[in-house]
């Protein structure tokens, strides 16, 4: 054979190899393909399953101590608040002190000026010195018939008919006396004087100012409240209705200065439940010679309660209201979600207390996701042991 003749032979068997080495880098690439996606596909299950999966934080319930603080919105006010208004009509002519004046008991606040009691008093002086004027003529004149009537110069009749002249014209004196009296009285009304030692804590009148006798809301001419000691009203929880009592201590803070404490005494209670509230009226005392607390602001009342031992607390976070009742989502040891129905012995604000339903070995979840259900698998992000936060920050709190 030529060499001619066996070159193409040659070249045929390379392009065959050639060919079957592509077919084999082809089927390879193929292969790796496949192979990729169902790694990704099985990654993608896997991180689709895990998202599926919630994850969320639990919590032992906290063994409570044998105190509780009770936090309660309370008003103050001034331990005696007196609105003046006026008992005669005129016109204002002075006043002598305005807010925030300090007064002692009967120092002059206003003057009013009183033109038509004026008159009322001069006319009321006139008739009754006309009254005695004509008393004291039927009084010589009864007198006198009584004397004719010795000497049987007169008859009887005509001699009772004087004496009854005379108790006649002597009551019309005692009523036109009492008369001036009244008008007399009134015109010591023209001066408003302060009733307590205090501050005038309001004056909405001024010079010349048309004044009527008052009585309605918003018709005082000043207001003088007694600041030294202080009201302070709170709505106490009936179910918290056992555990205060007169003479319970409390402490007030204010918006205006809340790091500074302030000591109150429980001074009364109402003795009844508002159907609107269902809460009882209480009312505390608090000096206030400082005079740091202002009437008629807001405060926040602090109140140390009795606490049963051993009781369990739980954050109010971790509480599930729904149709079902109130319900706390706890984690089995299977990573299943176990909803338990409870019932609450106290709500102390930053912590809630389980009367029934959970035990200290329970994993609460602290802020249960929307739409949990019993039998839900879930992952737990973070487990804290008994001093749980929930504890932490109720201790801290007492």
């Amino acid at each position: 054979m030529s060499p001619d003749a066996a070159r193409p032979a040659v070249s045929h068997r390379k392009l065959q190899w050639i060919a079957v080495m592509m077919a084999l880098i082809a089927v390879g690439v193929v292969i790796s393909g496949i192979t990729t996606r169902q790694s990704e596909a099985a990654q993608l299950r896997e991180r689709a399953d895990a998202q599926a999966v919630v994850s969320v934080a639990v919590i032992t319930p906290a063994r409570t101590g044998t105190s509780a603080t009770l936090d309660l919105p309370g008003r103050i006010e001034a331990f005696a608040r007196a609105p003046i208004y006026a008992r005669v009509s005129g016109y204002l002519k002075s006043w002598h002190v305005d807010i925030g004046g300090r007064v002692k008991t009967g120092q002059l606040l206003a003057e009013i000026e009183t033109p038509d009691l004026d008159q009322q008093l001069l006319q009321a002086q006139a008739e009754l010195a006309s009254a005695k004027a004509n008393a004291a003529l039927a009084t010589t004149t009864a007198k006198r018939w009584q004397a004719l009537l010795a000497n049987d110069a007169v008859s009887r009749q005509e001699a009772e008919e004087k004496s009854g002249d005379l108790t006649t014209k002597l009551s019309v004196v005692n009523a036109l006396q009492a008369n001036l009296d009244r008008f007399q009285a009134l015109k010591r009304f023209t001066r408003i004087v302060a009733p307590f030692d205090g501050v005038v804590t309001a004056r909405s009148t001024d010079v010349g100012a048309l004044i009527n006798v008052g009585g309605a809301p918003g018709s005082e001419l000043f207001v003088v409240s007694d600041t030294r000691k202080l009201r302070v009203y709170v709505s106490l929880p009936q179910n918290y209705v056992s555990a205060v009592k007169q003479g319970s201590k409390a402490r007030l803070t204010v918006p205006e200065n809340p790091k500074k404490l302030h000591a109150a005494t429980v001074q009364s209670l109402s003795q009844a439940i508002s159907a609107a509230s269902g809460s009882m009226l209480i009312q505390l005392a608090a000096d206030n010679a400082s005079g740091e607390l202002l009437p008629g602001g807001f405060a926040n009342v602090s109140f140390d309660l009795p606490r049963a031992a051993g009781a369990l607390s739980i954050p109010p976070s971790a509480l599930i209201f729904n149709k079902s009742g109130l319900r706390v989502g706890t984690v089995g040891a299977d990573g299943k979600v176990q909803l338990k129905v409870v019932t609450v012995a106290r709500d102390l604000g930053s912590v809630i207390e389980i009367a029934t339903g959970l035990s200290a070995d329970d994993r609460v979840i602290e802020s249960p996701p929307d739409g949990i259900a019993d039998g839900d698998a879930v992952r737990i992000a973070a487990a804290e042991p008994k001093a749980d936060a929930a504890g932490k920050r109720e201790r801290g709190k007492d």
